[in-house]
């Protein structure tokens, strides 16, 4: 009967052991529990473009936090799959329709157009309220680690274009989804 009590105590102790163990690995920083994101692109910097083109209008730019990229989403109800872009780094951001400059701050000036405008084509009655030279309505960047700024630049001939200001110039891709377009731009170059 001494063994077997002896074995039971024996046994708890190795539990409370092993549960401690295991509460204080995990509440350490960067304890073994805590698994680090990957964030692997493999993206590159480099011009990203479609030919496409489209006369659905713009309705919504929005934006989104992850863990490895900011993102800003282009909503075009009706617009399919297939809409045209054309998404590069630039020096300075010029208006398309006047060639204006429009600052937008940042380590780097990331110019997309979509062929989406912010204007029903049909009526000519505003689609997206973006006014030139000022940030994206509704859009606030607080907290990003990458975004830093947006500035809408119009839309001219069925063509919407914005500038996003970001951290450097890091890797992005384009998505199309369906009745919109996806931009995501990496935290880093790992």
């Amino acid at each position: 009967m001494r063994r077997i009590g002896a074995v039971v105590v024996a046994l708890a102790l190795a539990g409370t052991a092993i549960a401690t163990t295991a509460v204080t690995a995990s509440a350490a920083p960067g304890g073994a529990a805590r698994a680090a994101t990957a964030c692997p692109t493999g993206w590159g910097s480099g011009v990203k473009g479609s030919p496409d083109s489209g006369s659905v209008p713009l309705s919504d730019i929005r934006t989104g936090r992850h863990d490895c990229f900011d993102r800003i989403v282009f909503d075009v109800p009706g617009g399919g799959d297939s809409l045209g872009y054309w998404v590069q780094y630039v020096d300075q951001l010029h208006q398309s329709a006047s060639g204006a400059l429009i600052p937008v701050t940042g380590g780097a000036i990331l110019e997309i157009r979509i062929a989406a405008p912010s204007y029903d084509p049909e009526t000519g009655g505003v689609a997206y309220p973006g006014k030139v030279a000022k940030p994206l309505p509704g859009v606030n960047l607080t907290g990003y680690r990458t975004f830093r700024d947006t500035r809408f630049a119009g839309s001219f001939e069925g063509e919407t274009q914005i500038g996003v200001g970001v951290r450097a110039r890091l890797p992005f891709r384009v998505l199309q989804l369906p009745d919109r377009l996806v931009v995501d731009v990496a935290h880093s170059w790992t």
